[in-house]
């Protein structure tokens, strides 16, 4: 199992690096979805990851989005 939002993320507080919405809550973190990009870990919330979600799984960089 993936380690939890409190689990090896090292992270209390969870900021979305499209939109720039924050959580410190563990259940709504766990909505979120994360991506490394050229060596970063890139997180985004529900709302961005519900509106790019073709663009994530089909793996462009979320510059392209």
């Amino acid at each position: 199992m993936p380690p939890g939002p409190r689990q090896g993320y090292g992270d209390d507080m969870w900021t979305c690096d499209r939109c720039g919405a924050t959580t410190t809550s563990p259940t709504q973190a766990y909505g979120w979805t994360t991506s490394v990009e050229q060596g970063r870990r890139l997180r985004f919330c529900v709302p961005c990851s519900r509106e790019h979600l073709r663009e994530i799984e089909g793996k462009l960089d979320s510059d392209l989005w």
